[in-house]
């Protein structure tokens, strides 16, 4: 049965919380004058591949978008377009701070400039692919909306690489996690976006190791107790982030057949251990602490939530929520201080 075409709802806003994904910007005049000398050969070769545009007749609406989705219920209806504005949302804040950066660098840096001008190109293609899927239920993201509109955060660019090379990464393991599950179980593969994500997430690995040669180019990024320092900082965050958005949106993930808990913890371990090719340590995701530990947060930010929606006073709000804040507080400080485990010695890389 072919859909019946109604005009999306735009939305202009989308509803912040600690894990709504943030707008950046940095520092272009110090991202301009990097010395990418000692990775030089290694990011043309990536911009060769990244010319070739192998993904660019994979996201592509085919026959199978053509349909009616009014028989999805409600519940996986509602989790579902959560899932896909927020990954819209995602995708579209790394294409506007790739396109500024492209722009910025286009007469300083010309090979940095033409890197992100390449994976910008990549992140509008996403974004505008998953705004289209949110239309086959009625609403889309005002994407020209937010670009004026958002706040934008400032990250120096030590920390936008950081950050990025473990978001790109985390990304690859998210879709190829779920992509390999629903290969295995198709009967959860209620909407045709699921199998882009192989495609989709060979884009992501591809800008995480451009992300990787950026930090190896800048010694002071993976040599050093500042580096380890900052490393488990982003890996922390990262992972924190994941496990408290995951748990947050587990009806989606038992939607598609996925236990939360597990999948949360997959993505984590793996994209822990990605990281051992970039960052002079990497955690201890073994260690019996760790995974509690995060989870506790998780129920903690589930608990912050529905003091949020109560019909409480802001100030009963507040003392509420104050205890739950600290927990999470604590236990983050407790995860940091976990033994790392260093990786320089295992790619047999001189310190």
């Amino acid at each position: 049965m072919t859909a019946v075409a109604i005009k999306p709802i735009k939305k202009t806003a989308v509803k912040e919380t600690l894990l709504t994904p943030r707008f950046y910007t940095t520092d272009f005049d110090a991202m301009a004058k990097m010395d990418l000398s000692s990775q030089e050969e290694e990011l043309k070769a990536m911009i060769a591949e990244m010319k070739n545009d192998y993904n660019r007749n994979h996201f592509v609406r085919d026959e199978d978008f053509e349909k009616d989705w009014s028989n999805i219920d409600e519940t996986t209806r509602t989790a579902f377009i959560d899932f896909l504005e927020r990954s819209c949302t995602s995708e579209f804040s790394g294409f506007i701070l790739f396109k500024e950066l492209s722009r910025q660098l286009k007469d300083r840096n010309p090979m940095l400039a033409e890197i992100f001008h390449l994976m910008a190109r990549d992140e509008a293609r996403h974004a505008g692919f998953i705004n289209k899927a949110m239309s086959d239920f009625n609403i889309s993201l005002d994407l020209g909306y937010l670009t004026k509109h958002r706040v934008y955060t400032f990250f120096k660019p030590e920390w936008v690489i950081y950050a990025v090379y473990l978001s790109e990464k985390i990304g690859y393991w998210r879709y190829i996690l779920m992509y390999r599950h629903l290969e295995r179980h198709p009967q959860y593969q209620f909407y045709p976006i699921f199998k882009k994500f192989e495609h989709w997430c060979q884009d992501e690995s591809r800008h995480g190791d451009i992300f990787n040669a950026l930090l190896r180019s800048q010694s002071s990024m993976w040599k050093g107790w500042k580096a380890k320092l900052w490393s488990r900082f982003f890996l922390l965050s990262v992972f924190a982030t994941h496990t408290l958005t995951v748990h947050e949106r587990a009806d989606f993930y038992e939607s598609v057949g996925l236990d939360a808990q597990e999948y949360d913890r997959a993505v984590t371990r793996n994209t822990n251990s990605t990281s051992a090719k970039a960052f002079p340590v990497i955690l201890d995701t073994e260690h019996p602490e760790f995974f509690p530990r995060l989870e506790r947060c998780s129920d903690y930010n589930l608990q912050l939530s529905k003091i949020s929606e109560s019909n409480s006073s802001s100030i009963v709000k507040f003392f509420r929520k104050l205890p739950l804040q600290i927990a999470i507080f604590w236990n983050l400080i407790c995860l940091y201080l976990i033994k790392p485990i260093e990786t320089e010695e295992l790619r047999g890389v001189a310190k």
